[in-house]
């Protein structure tokens, strides 16, 4: 009679929920990796795809900026709705927390990323091919010279006004293409990159640090901190590769480009990274599905499974053991205990220190990744692919190895929150100490004719408009807000080789050299062709100092990222169990809105300001910067 029982008792009162023998586990499906460690896969992908695709998207601002003939302003908001979307969410999953069934929200989570991926592609498929402005060249006397300087045009008008030039590009067609909004297509494939990003981290690392022992919680954690890191090292390198190919490869015949990746006219195949972001973003998805609601605490797991194999043995014979499904969780009830909940957290006196901590350090690197490689180009004649790989092989390699060591560090020596808190100080202090030592690496700035130095070479602070044209071009023609570069024989830069007065020209497309150029022989040069060839001139000490800055600036990520892993911990050590979900939301939305956000705003207006020549977008109307004044960037 008691066998028979026992079915209809399993129904009422099943077994995982009688307290007298606790919860039991369930079976195991892996017979090699438990689940925690399944989970620590996963979560590790998925921190490699948003970081992935978070990077490409940083190191390809500057090719959708000139692919859709927007301003830097624009660049800003597309840039900023990745936050936007974050925030929109992180509040809620974060708080959430474990009553929700964390690894099908992460999978949610990651599905947004891939179709935001994927939504920010289509445009390239919607407009046309990409037509650069190309300098205006006037035919020689012999058939096979072209002149950057026209004669043709009268004497008493010497350059061209930019109102005449904005009626001419409007009657060509040019009002129409700027009135083009696919880039909208762009900022709300970010939009819902933020958003499925936003359950990632304070999901999963609460996860972990639930089911994980307590002394191996910051390993796995740094651990998976540094496996993330790996995304956007790949995702500069794939950003760089991308940026030295043209925007329609396949398409046009790349022989008849007349530019390289180094003029600002170039656009790079945007497009082609943001395929392979999506289709990695939807791989890290597919684990999420198939792992449970909770986990048996790291250590219990054998204890546990002698347990149900002594006292379980009939029931396992007639009923079939489930997991533990997730609470019904009331909206009213979540809604009402918010406010108390969010108190409790912000009374804790150690979670706010950290809390300002967090906004400070978001400040700080939210500006150095975003203009890290407009510094390099500008300051040490570094072009932005081969920044951008700079910062993928060098810079990020060596947050990941500090990263792991921090988290190995708190293990090997098991330091307690006192002793995290002094190892993070003083690996700040240090990294602070060593950032002064950025202002030894000088660096000249750019010698551009008319603009830093005069025509006959001298230096000077500033030179008005009209100093652009000079004795040896009056008679050129030229446009005054026209920047397409030519160095000189004497070593000077010249915004057009036509300000370089240059009459003829051998050579096409990026193998063209300019002769006969008057301003380059005003020079006094006493023999020679007074040639120029396309691009800015060298900066020989530039390049000499380049590879110390390179050095300092990684002695400086490997101290920073010693004490990074653990400070994040002290979060985790100072903050009651159930509110570590919670917690890491708050610091996350923290960290975003008073530091992710406006950092880019102020870093940006700032650096606007050591701006020397703004350059002119095709339709009319203010660019990019094209020359800064380097002393007062660095």
């Amino acid at each position: 009679m008691e066998t028979r029982m026992i079915p209809d008792q399993s129904k009422d009162n099943p077994p995982f929920l009688d307290r007298s023998i606790g919860p039991l586990p369930v079976k195991r499906m892996y017979p090699y990796f438990s689940k925690l460690k399944i989970f620590l896969g996963a979560l590790a992908f998925s921190f490699f795809a948003k970081g992935f695709s978070g990077s490409y998207m940083k190191s390809m601002s500057t090719q959708i900026e000139r692919r859709f003939e927007i301003s830097s302003s624009v660049v800003g908001i597309i840039d900023g709705s990745f936050e936007i979307g974050n925030l929109m969410v992180m509040i809620l999953v974060s708080y959430l927390g474990s009553k929700v069934h964390r690894p099908k929200v992460i999978a949610a989570g990651c599905l947004f990323m891939s179709f935001g991926t994927f939504l920010s592609v289509m445009p390239h498929f919607l407009m046309g091919r990409y037509n650069y402005e190309r300098i205006p060249l006037t035919e020689d006397n012999s058939s096979t010279s072209l002149s950057a300087c026209s004669l043709a045009l009268p004497l008493h008008h010497p350059t061209l006004d930019a109102l005449e030039m904005t009626s001419k590009l409007k009657n060509s067609g040019c009002e129409k293409a700027a009135n083009s909004y696919l880039w909208i297509f762009v900022l709300m494939g970010n939009l819902l990159r933020g958003i499925g990003e936003a359950p990632i981290m304070p999901l999963g690392v609460s996860y972990v640090d639930d089911f994980a022992k307590e002394e191996n919680s910051a390993f796995y954690i740094g651990t998976i901190r540094s496996c993330g890191m790996v995304g956007p090292t790949l995702g500069f390198l794939l950003g760089s590769f991308c940026a030295n190919l043209w925007v329609d490869v396949g398409v046009v015949d790349l022989e008849s480009l007349t530019i390289n990746p180094k003029d600002t006219r170039w656009v790079g195949a945007w497009w082609l990274g943001l395929v392979i972001c999506g289709a990695v973003s939807f791989l890290a998805s597919l684990p999420f599905w198939f792992l449970p609601y909770s986990l048996p605490k790291e250590g219990e797991e054998r204890n546990l499974k002698k347990l149900s194999e002594s006292s379980v043995t009939i029931q396992e014979d007639h009923c079939k053991i489930e997991p533990p499904s997730p609470p019904q969780l009331k909206f009213s009830e979540a809604v009402k205990d918010f406010l108390p909940t969010l108190k409790k957290l912000l009374g804790n006196p150690v979670f706010l220190v950290y809390l300002f901590l967090t906004i400070l350090q978001y400040n700080s690197m939210v500006g150095l990744i975003t203009f890290e490689t407009k510094f390099m180009e500008q300051q040490f004649n570094v072009s932005v692919s081969t920044a951008i790989f700079l910062i993928g092989v060098i810079l990020l390699p060596i947050t990941i190895l500090g990263m792991f060591l921090g988290g190995f560090i708190i293990k090997k020596f098991k330091l307690h929150i006192t002793g995290m808190a002094k190892f993070g100080c003083a690996t700040f202090i240090a990294a602070y100490l060593l950032n002064l030592l950025y202002f030894t690496c000088d660096c000249e700035v750019l010698q551009v004719a008319g603009l830093t130095v005069s025509y006959s070479g001298v230096k000077q602070s500033s030179f008005p408009k009209n100093n652009l044209i000079a004795s040896c071009n009056s008679d050129c023609s030229c446009v005054l807000n026209q920047w397409d570069p030519v160095c000189g024989d004497n070593g000077i830069t010249y915004m057009t080789a036509c300000f370089a007065g240059c009459k003829s020209s051998i050579g096409t497309g990026k193998n063209m050299v300019f002769h006969n150029c008057s301003c380059v022989q005003a020079e006094g040069l006493e023999s020679g062709n007074f040639s120029a060839v396309l691009g800015q001139c060298q900066r020989e000490s530039c390049t000499k100092t380049f590879p110390y800055f390179l050095a300092l600036l990684s002695t400086c990520a490997l101290i920073l990222a010693l004490g990074g892993t653990p400070t994040y911990m002290i979060m985790f050590r100072s903050v009651s169990p159930d509110l570590k979900s919670f917690a890491v939301g708050i610091d996350a939305l923290c960290g975003r809105i008073l530091g992710g956000l406006p950092a880019p705003i102020y870093f940006g207006a700032l650096i606007d300001q050591t701006c020397l020549k703004w350059g002119t977008k095709r339709c009319g109307g203010s660019g990019s910067c094209r020359v800064y004044d380097t002393k007062a960037f660095r």
